[in-house]
């Protein structure tokens, strides 16, 4: 397990946090420069999980033949979801190994809750960092489907919290692609400053 160290909310810029020693062989892998522009063009990776969060209602729903979540404890549970958002980072940084420190906190410029580190990983492990968040949406509305139409405070909150760890991790989908996309089999993956690079 990694050092973690929460920052609470980040005003400086992120790069700061990503000063790790870098092979002198690594290659820039292009990737969007700002989290506003990977936002953006990552949007097209949020499709899927938006399509697996309307047909799980909507299949539950008609085939019950009645509303099967309570509006309430489906609000609690995407309430849950958005601060659920740290174990998320949490769930990045548990992949690195002891000797490495990953700095969790909230940077208010993007609004987006984020875990610093750099650090070479084997891309099969920062493809494992990178999807492990992913969990926190999958466990949610699997036991969503599989509760009984009775249960509506709980399928509501189950649903509500499969919500934000289905759709958060959509950045994530798309380094994921572009790590697949751009770099041999064998590979280490690295954030240096506000860039990724592979080393062979």
């Amino acid at each position: 397990m990694p050092h973690i160290k929460w920052i609470g909310i980040i005003n400086s810029e992120l790069a700061d946090y990503q000063k790790g020693n870098m092979d002198c062989r690594a290659k820039k892998m292009v990737l969007p420069t700002t989290m506003k522009e990977m936002m953006v063009k990552a949007l097209p990776f949020a499709v899927v999980p938006f399509a697996v969060i309307f047909l799980s209602i909507f299949l539950k729903t008609f085939l019950a033949g009645e509303i099967v979540i309570s509006p309430v404890f489906f609000i609690v549970g995407f309430i849950a979801g958005f601060i659920g958002l740290i174990a998320h980072e949490w769930l990045h940084a548990i992949v690195y190994p002891a000797n490495a420190t990953v700095y969790i906190g909230f940077h208010l410029k993007s609004f987006a809750a984020v875990a610093l580190v750099s650090y070479p990983l084997k891309k099969w492990r920062f493809i494992l960092m990178s999807l492990l968040p992913l969990l926190l949406g999958i466990v949610p509305i699997v036991i969503f489907w599989f509760s009984p139409i009775a249960w509506k405070s709980w399928n509501g909150f189950w649903f509500g919290f499969s919500i934000m760890g289905l759709i958060s991790p959509y950045p994530d989908y798309f380094n994921v692609y572009q790590v697949l996309k751009q770099t041999p089999p064998k590979c280490y993956i690295q954030n240096h400053d506000d860039e990724t690079y592979w080393i062979e």
